[in-house]
């Protein structure tokens, strides 16, 4: 038995993992970041494992080990996050504090990583040894699993494909550089070209407006283009088009570099499904360094099947 924790900024959720990678019984706590030091919250952590087991009648010696998924960059090796932006973590020697309070082996991945390595085991890509996960959420976040395993770098840092450049001095990311790939395919990058659509539709004939929350600009979602394209708005498909169009040149690009046999997208976008996927998937074929090779398998590209849950599974893996 094995206890994952998947370490988001709103919610710490923790999971009884078997060994087949079945979540057995799971258990959530905010995370309140904005008031909690890293200490405090590695200590509440291991305090939900210890309910986790308690209210389950599992006896603590019986966990093997436990596995935390965290943001920001992690030394696995040493058991420390070392730095997350939106949680106080400053080389916070994560393993040592969780096992003060509970003792057992504790191991460490990125959440995006573990997100990836749930996937690789139990999910979309549990039949292949080499897999790449992407998240289209806030950000685009990215996993690499090779011979089913997490590859993070020589300093853990590594799988932050969703920083790669696709348009040269294009929109600036968060990370300080322009037209990273995270820009044109996260939720909000979409949310942002279609914010930008409806400011050319002065006359406001597209049906996004009425598909946006009470009709304004801020209340745009993820959504909003693709509620309004599915009714056939024309300055909506625009919008899907040039968002497919990015998100399939990145896809490409990353299957050149590894060649997985499994690309899988999750994260709140991927929820569009078809609408999503059949135009991304013809556009990757359009794309990839492989596409005129016969007889040479290619990348399937394929929705995540886990959901929230990715990270609980991945992370409870990480001491294979």
């Amino acid at each position: 038995m094995y206890i994952g924790i998947d370490l988001g900024g709103t919610n710490i959720a923790a999971g009884l993992v078997n060994d087949q990678c079945e979540i057995l019984a799971s258990k959530s706590v905010p995370t309140c970041a904005d008031v909690r030091t890293g200490e405090e919250i590695v200590k509440a952590m291991a305090e939900l494992a210890l309910e986790l087991c308690a209210e389950n009648n599992i006896d603590a010696k019986d966990i093997q080990w436990v596995g935390i998924g965290a943001p920001g960059t992690i030394d696995s090796e040493n058991g420390v996050i070392a730095y997350a932006n939106n949680i106080k973590f400053f080389d916070t020697p994560a393993a040592k504090i969780f096992r003060e309070t509970f003792d057992v082996p504790v191991y460490l991945g990125n959440d995006a990583n573990c997100a990836a390595l749930g996937e690789a085991y139990a999910g979309a890509a549990k039949n292949a040894r080499h897999a790449i996960m992407i998240t289209l959420g806030t950000g685009l976040g990215g996993g690499i699993i090779i011979d089913k395993k997490i590859y993070a770098g020589f300093n853990g840092a590594g799988g932050e494909i969703g920083h790669t450049v696709i348009v040269k001095d294009g929109k600036p990311c968060s990370c300080g550089r322009k037209g990273c790939w995270e820009a044109y395919s996260s939720a909000t990058g979409l949310i942002n070209m279609t914010v930008e659509a409806m400011k050319k539709d002065t006359e406001k004939k597209s049906l996004l407006w009425a598909k946006s929350k009470d009709g304004t600009l801020a209340g745009v979602s993820g959504r909003t283009a693709y509620l309004a394209a599915k009714e056939g708005d024309e300055l909506a498909l625009e919008v899907t088009r040039e968002y497919e169009e990015h998100l399939a040149s990145g896809i490409a690009t990353v299957i050149n570099i590894f060649q997985p046999e499994v690309f899988c997208i999750g994260g709140g976008v991927s929820h569009e499904g078809d609408r999503l996927m059949e135009p991304v998937k013809k556009l990757v074929r359009e794309q990839v360094y492989t596409r005129s090779i016969e007889n040479l398998p290619q990348t399937e590209v394929k929705l995540a099947e886990l959901g929230n849950n990715a990270g609980i599974v991945g992370a409870a893996m990480l001491g294979k």
